[in-house]
């Protein structure tokens, strides 16, 4: 299933008090944001230039705490170079608590006035112990296909 997705950010959360042994994978341990991106021909209007893509993140905690979504920030780009900021609570109506191992997927749309464009951003999380951590959304392009003129 991590096959469907086409941009990953791994966020370490830091270091973790050591058990004595090196499980040899401490250094990745932490927050996973996977993005998987296509283009909606169906929602588009693009003889009115509108385009629509829907985009299906999955939230992997590989930490040791069990964390809580907050916040969203996005950065949106058009194809002209224009930037909208989006920020808001949580992501589509929910603030997810997951467990350690745990994952949330959700999905989600964006419109643009242009053909191209591109998405990045971060979550902000707290951790049990009241700590505050971004965790990085990878940049991902918006490209519509070729259409005959």
């Amino acid at each position: 299933m991590k096959e469907l997705f086409q941009h990953v950010a791994i966020t370490p959360m830091g270091a973790h008090a050591s058990s004595g042994r090196d499980t040899g994978d401490s250094a990745h341990e932490g927050l996973i944001v996977r993005v998987a991106v296509n283009f909606l021909p169906e929602q588009s209007r693009i003889e009115a230039g509108k385009w629509f893509w829907v985009y299906h993140i999955r939230i992997e905690n590989e930490s040791h705490q069990t964390v809580q979504l907050l916040t969203r920030h996005w950065r949106i780009t058009d194809g002209r170079g224009a930037v909208n900021f989006v920020d808001g609570d949580g992501v589509v109506g929910e603030q997810p608590v997951l467990q350690p191992g745990q994952s949330h997927d959700y999905v989600s749309g964006c419109p643009l006035m242009t053909p191209t464009g591109s998405m990045e951003g971060h979550y902000t999380f707290r951790s049990e112990d009241g700590a505050s951590i971004k965790a990085a959304i990878p940049f991902f392009p918006l490209s519509a296909p070729a259409t005959a003129g």
